[in-house]
């Protein structure tokens, strides 16, 4: 019997942000409208959407950024999405308790719920990207989260890198793969490493598309965003957002510079066929794995 097609209409939202939380706001709540008038039945926002990329720096005061969930932001989204029927993919800076503050992405469904919710568990510390200093590791796992639209694997950024997040929620059931993000150059490097290093941010998260058969979602923050403390000549955010099919291919790709909202259909149930033509999930070893739950394996020794 042929396999029932299953469509969604997917939107995603790449934008720049700036130091005004409110102009932030109101600009995401006119894309995520223009969205949903256009027939979008899930957006997806780009990581910490309210406010500037603050972790080039270490600073104390910005943690007063930081919301309970839920809280404002939950409920600024949560009407939005009731309103207009939308599944609403969002990004928070989650205070959790004083002193303990998470990256945190926030789903809500088309009644306006909380579907759910992910805490960023890969933590990055390098230069212009002091997470550390901010987040927590999440403690919540890798769960997909159920909504009307279907089971979304959402993750954070940073946690793209793994192909360990993306597998154990596809072994859950997650129909997609997502990942809001906040990823650029820094101005010093060359253009050759500039284009390697987009190059290998696209291309390992289109792995976890072919990887497990999944359509895969990113969306990148745009434009340049000063090193508030001078040490660093600030971040170009890359743009670049993009949705993969789960061969790896390209549906739609926005590009480095503008901001941009785009919608496209996904196609859910052309899983179905991709696993059956490439049957990675019966054919994994998982008697022989158990070496991926240690830091490092020294055979040496």
């Amino acid at each position: 019997m042929p396999i029932t097609a299953r469509n969604i209409r997917v939107g995603i939202v790449q934008q720049s942000c700036t130091a005004d939380v409110k102009t932030n706001l109101e600009k995401l709540r006119h894309n995520i409208i223009s969205l949903a008038k256009e027939g979008a039945e899930l957006i997806i926002l780009q990581e910490l959407h309210n406010t500037p990329y603050f972790c080039q720096t270490e600073d104390t005061n910005v943690f007063d950024l930081a919301e309970p969930i839920p809280g404002p932001s939950t409920q600024f989204f949560g009407e939005i999405a009731k309103e207009h029927k939308i599944v609403l993919v969002t990004s928070l800076f989650e205070k959790r308790a004083a002193g303990l503050y998470h990256n945190t992405a926030v789903v809500f469904d088309s009644d306006g719920s909380i579907a759910g919710k992910y805490r960023k568990m890969h933590i990055p510390d390098d230069p212009a990207y002091y997470e550390k200093f901010y987040f927590t590791p999440g403690d919540m796992g890798f769960k997909p989260i159920q909504t009307s639209v279907g089971k979304l694997g959402v993750q954070v950024c940073w946690d793209q890198w793994y192909p360990e997040g993306a597998r154990l929620m596809a072994l859950q059931g997650a129909e997609l793969l997502i990942y809001p993000t906040a990823i650029g150059w820094e101005s010093t490097d060359t253009e050759d490493e500039k284009q390697r290093q987009l190059n290998a941010w696209i291309t390992v998260q289109r792995g976890h598309a072919v990887a497990n058969g999944l359509p895969v979602i990113a969306v990148n923050r745009v434009g340049y965003e000063p090193d508030p403390s001078g040490v660093t000549n600030g971040i170009q955010f890359w743009g670049n957002s993009f949705i993969a099919g789960p061969q790896g291919e390209f549906l739609v790709q926005a590009d480095n510079r503008q901001e941009q909202n785009i919608l496209t259909e996904v196609n859910l149930s052309r899983s179905e066929n991709v696993r059956r033509w490439w049957p990675f999930l019966r054919d994994r070893r998982i008697d022989e794995f158990q070496g991926l739950t240690k830091r490092f394996i020294d055979n040496t020794i």
